[in-house]
């Protein structure tokens, strides 16, 4: 195997992983429809024409950056009223860690395919962790949604709008404010 062989595909990964850091830069900066081909191509130091041949379009590149895993904790393993408190603190340190996830938020409230990749994420991570909690786990699709309601409502408020009362709250007040209402979305009686 030639040297120029055994490294093709470590330059494709460090291409690749350029492009990706470029354009979350760039999608959380610029928002979507702002954001260019050609812009996020000069922050990786590349040819456009590289981010269209990994990536194949504008919608791709976006699918690509915002792939997002929430690493959720295994609430089923936790005591049954505690699992709203640590919700809330898992997703408050979530946002405050990862800057793709406040850039897709920001996205996802003017672009569709933004507010798609938001809702596959909440789906396919949220659902199936609500239904290890919830007393009937058909009632989970609805009960995800309640608490994503309340995660991102604060996500946007805190982060996004950065709305000063939101903004000034500690941790264990959101939690104190948030878990209970997490905590009763989850585990509580149908209404």
């Amino acid at each position: 195997m030639t040297a120029h062989a055994s490294s093709a595909p470590r330059r494709s990964d460090a291409t690749r992983a350029a492009i990706l850091e470029a354009a979350r830069e760039r999608f959380a900066a610029d928002g979507y429809e702002r954001a260019t081909i050609r812009a996020i191509a000069r922050d990786a130091d590349i040819d456009p024409s590289m981010v269209m041949r990994y990536y194949g379009s504008k919608e791709g590149l976006f699918a690509a950056a915002s792939a997002i895993e929430l690493r959720l904790p295994a609430l089923g393993a936790l005591p049954g009223k505690h699992v709203g408190a640590v919700l809330v603190g898992h997703f408050l340190d979530r946002w405050e860690q990862d800057e793709v996830l406040t850039g897709l938020l920001r996205v996802g409230v003017t672009n569709d395919a933004a507010a798609e990749r938001i809702r596959a994420v909440f789906t396919d991570q949220l659902g199936p962790v609500t239904a290890g909690v919830c007393p009937d786990p058909a009632d989970a699709p609805r009960r995800a949604a309640l608490v994503a309601s309340q995660i991102l409502g604060m996500a946007l408020a805190r982060y996004v709008l950065r709305i000063e009362p939101a903004v000034a709250m500690s941790r264990e007040e959101i939690i104190g404010w948030l878990g209970p209402t997490v905590q009763r979305y989850l585990t509580a009686e149908q209404p």
